[in-house]
């Protein structure tokens, strides 16, 4: 069994929001499937963090759910991302994927997963982009969400690393409030998503600080999901 993670799937056969107007995007889910399917075994794990579909709604989510239930191949976690208008609490979401049999997806929110040796911990996260004021009410939101994901996490053993959806280090700025919980826990690496084209000059890849940072979402790593362990 491995542990994959792959961000920003940004699907959309509930709606009318084509992915292919952006370069690099032509035919992405088909790529995204033989990719997928190729490298990820039906025992796999693997966490999809954030941007996952562009619905708008929990019930309007069952297209593009019913497609990484039933046609990708492995176990999925899910970790919100700015996109995911649809996200609601734990409880709604996953009694909407108990009553619509799918069966090889868990929402990741204020807890964690074991997996692979792998205790799976995360959460959407923040940071300002360049020049925009702090929201310190978020960023302190996520990072209490981040602890206790974390805390959930040590309980179950394994090593933790943590899932994010937004980069804690992009361009010159940092969240300080995300990197310190991490450093905290002693987490040696994290994965990340949200960074699409031109922007990935800014995201930080590589070790600062003890931890090594990676990058997930789609077109940065050729719509193939990332070998986590």
């Amino acid at each position: 069994m491995s542990l994959y993670v792959l961000g920003d799937l940004h699907l959309s056969f509930g709606t009318d929001k084509p992915m292919d107007i952006f370069k690099g995007w032509s035919n992405h889910v088909e790529r995204l499937k033989e990719n997928w399917n190729s490298l990820v075994t039906e025992e796999d794990t693997v966490v999809i963090n954030g941007d996952i579909s562009w619905a708008m709604s929990l019930q309007n989510t069952q297209k593009d759910f019913a497609f990484i239930n039933n046609e990708l191949h492995g176990n999925k976690i899910f970790i919100k991302g700015n996109h995911d208008y649809w996200w609601t609490t734990k409880a709604k979401m996953d009694a909407f994927l108990e009553s619509s049999g799918f069966d090889r997806i868990k929402i990741l929110h204020n807890n964690a997963y074991f997996a692979d040796g792998i205790a799976i911990c995360g959460t959407r996260g923040w940071i300002n982009d360049d020049g925009e004021p702090f929201d310190v009410k978020l960023l302190n939101r996520e990072a209490g969400r981040l602890e206790m994901s974390l805390s959930q996490g040590e309980k179950l053993g394994g090593t933790p690393v943590v899932f994010i959806h937004y980069p804690p280090i992009f361009g010159e700025e940092k969240n300080y409030y995300i990197t310190e919980v991490m450093q905290k826990h002693g987490i040696k690496d994290c994965y990340y998503g949200h960074v699409h084209g031109a922007a990935r000059k800014k995201a930080f890849i590589g070790e600062q600080d003890g931890i090594t940072y990676h990058i997930a979402s789609c077109d940065c790593v050729d719509f193939t999901p990332v070998l986590v362990k």
